[in-house]
């Protein structure tokens, strides 16, 4: 009688999986699968997890994406007349709400996240990004951008500071993370841009 072969072994566990299994928390174990998502598949940098003091649990994830993500139709018309490419410019920080596909949200706990994150008249704020302004102005030169390109760009990052102070250039912005996890989902996330407040239409 021949001798049943034996099974094979279980594979490990993969990395995002061992992560997730870490908690018991489904707001934590969504942030990870998130976070992982933006870390390896579309290569973000500096990612921080922020826990949220509203009345609702919720926590954000803040990055550096490798390119931009949004640009504002008057910022980017600014750029197009001085001659500056999406290139040229340091990308900005950027925040994300990680969900899941059939979670309930309201406009109640969108305005939360909003008011939660910091005012752009804030004086520390204000200081932040006057810092920011005059250390990539200083990248621009130390970079061997021309003097011109480098007037250029001051004067572009100096700009920057009034119009987010104003919302000359659009309100706060961040992107809604929505995964997959339905019936036969596959763990999907996609992505969407979500603007306080009305979105001036780009002009054709």
């Amino acid at each position: 009688m021949t001798k049943a072969a034996p099974s094979p072994p279980l594979p490990e566990p993969s990395a995002l999986t061992t992560l997730i299994s870490a908690t018991d928390n489904p707001l934590a174990a969504t942030t990870h699968q998130v976070l992982h998502n933006l870390q390896h598949q579309h290569l973000w940098t500096s990612l921080k997890i922020h826990d949220l003091s509203t009345k609702f649990p919720i926590s954000l994830i803040s990055g550096i994406p490798p390119h931009r993500v949004y640009t504002h139709p008057d910022e980017q018309l600014y750029m197009v007349v001085r001659g500056l490419r999406e290139d040229d410019v340091e990308l900005d920080r950027m925040f994300v709400i990680p969900t899941v596909q059939g979670q309930s949200w309201s406009l109640e706990k969108m305005a939360a996240v909003f008011d939660a994150l910091s005012d752009p008249s804030d004086d520390e704020v204000e200081e932040e990004a006057k810092a920011e302004t005059e250390e990539q102005s200083s990248d621009a030169v130390a970079g061997g951008a021309d003097a011109d390109k480098a007037a250029k760009l001051a004067e572009y990052y100096e700009y920057r500071t009034k119009a987010r102070r104003t919302g000359e250039w659009g309100s706060k912005r961040l992107l809604l993370a929505m995964i997959d996890k339905g019936m036969g989902g596959e763990g999907t996330v996609v992505y969407y841009v979500i603007q306080e407040g009305t979105v001036k239409p780009r002009q054709n």
